[in-house]
């Protein structure tokens, strides 16, 4: 496991990234709306010219609120990943949050796994 970083944002959103096994695990805590969009987005996919990793764990176990604007980011996410022929899995989201993705049909694009440990041994 290798932490490659740390990123703190308004409202107390924190992001931690680390790598497992060549997989990038992106560690979210606080709420994902509209005024940390950009944020949840460069975490996801860098825009520092590096090709964005093929295999991503985005683990949602502190993430208390979610609106559309984290939808929108996890969607172009999974487009960028799926083009290079790799994956997005989501991981320990909290029942409210897995609501709004149930909603919007988003955990039948995207698997849903109870803890990080699931969706890296999948």
């Amino acid at each position: 496991m290798t932490d490659i970083g740390q990123a703190g944002g308004p409202q107390g959103l924190s992001i931690r990234h680390r790598v497992v096994d060549g997989i990038r695990v992106v560690t979210v805590r606080g709420e994902i709306d509209k005024e940390v969009e950009d944020l949840f987005h460069e975490a996801l996919l860098p825009a520092d010219g590096l090709m964005a990793p093929a295999r991503i764990v985005v683990d949602l176990s502190g993430v208390t609120f979610m609106d559309s604007s984290g939808i929108n980011v996890f969607v172009t996410a999974h487009q960028r990943v799926s083009d290079a022929q790799g994956w997005l899995r989501i991981a320990g989201a909290r029942e409210s949050v897995v609501h709004v993705l149930h909603i919007v049909g988003l955990d039948t694009l995207i698997s849903c796994h109870p803890t990080v440990e699931h969706a890296l041994n999948v």
